[in-house]
């Protein structure tokens, strides 16, 4: 397993992601194996959310590993909170229950990592801030963090707050390549060269900001995996294929690997509940890609290499 060295922290995380959005699919014994799975592994994160069936993967997770003091110690949890029913909040006192929810459904006196989940079209920047400032303070909060934000949106919030955001959470994927599309066919007049994300690949690494995968497998939002889909997908998953035979590995690891050969040091969550699939999915931590064949998926994914 890969680690990341997060500047200025003393955090050191896996640059493979337990994703614990489906946990509550599994119950508790299996929900203990599963983690207890990723953790020899390698896996030092976990990543949650408050609206994560709707705060039963939180508990369920707890009573999984017991969260003694022993376990705690040597992990990293992660959760997020913004979204509510129809609506994103970036209130100070929505931010502040929410938390105290989410450590009580944790059975945790501290988060080591708090993401903003949605960007609040209505944040008020100071407010955002002064709660961000007050769970530090408190202890409640190590580390800050945003999710599927831009470089504006993220800079409007860095202003006010004297915490430095270190992650954004963002789509990205073989298939999901927004993050490097214009960066391809710039100046050409082509839909590759519309700028959808604002340069956030970039800014992210100039300013120290560790991009977290979501959907690694995924393509469109939510439509299914893009792996061993011959339909929309042949011409890519015969060159996976091809890789996985290449370097002994199945096609997951593949498709994490294309995206942990980023030199940006991007971190992949893995949101499967199954035991071998996550196993699949770490093997790709350290596949060395060469450029050829980074560049190779990315064309075979239907995208122009001008």
């Amino acid at each position: 397993m890969k680690y990341i060295k997060i500047k200025g922290t003393s955090l050191e995380v896996s640059n493979i992601v337990m994703g614990c959005m489906r946990l509550n699919s599994l119950d508790v014994r299996e929900a203990q194996r599963h983690i207890e799975t990723a953790i020899a592994a390698g896996i030092n994160m976990f990543d949650h959310a408050d609206i994560y069936g709707g705060g039963e993967c939180e508990e369920l997770f707890s009573k999984a590993i017991d969260m003694k003091s022993r376990i705690r110690e040597k992990i990293i949890i992660q959760s997020k909170c913004s979204i509510r029913n129809g609506y994103y909040d970036f209130s100070r006192e929505y931010i502040i229950a929410a938390v105290d929810g989410i450590l009580k459904r944790l059975h945790t006196e501290y988060l080591d990592i708090l993401l903003l989940h949605r960007p609040d079209a209505l944040m008020e920047p100071e407010e955002t801030a002064d709660a961000i400032r007050s769970l530090k303070k408190s202890g409640k909060v190590r580390y800050f963090g945003v999710s599927n934000q831009n470089p504006m949106q993220i800079e409007l919030l860095q202003k006010y707050s004297e915490e430095r955001l270190l992650f954004n959470q963002l789509q990205f994927s073989l298939v999901h390549t927004p993050l490097i599309d214009s960066g391809m066919a710039v100046n050409m007049q082509i839909g590759q060269s519309v700028d959808r994300t604002c340069g956030t690949l970039e800014y992210c690494r100039l300013k120290d900001i560790t991009i977290q995968a979501w959907s690694p497998f995924q393509r469109g939002f939510f439509e299914g995996p893009f792996i061993g889909d011959m339909e929309h997908y042949g011409e890519l998953n015969n060159m996976i294929n091809h890789l996985a035979e290449k370097y002994e590995v199945t096609p997951s690891a593949v498709a994490v690997a294309w995206l942990t050969r980023h030199p940006a040091d991007i971190q992949v969550i893995l949101g499967t509940t199954k035991d071998s699939r996550m196993l699949e999915g770490c093997s790709g931590s350290w596949i060395p890609l060469t450029r050829e064949e980074w560049y190779g998926l990315y064309k075979a994914a239907g995208n122009m290499i001008p």
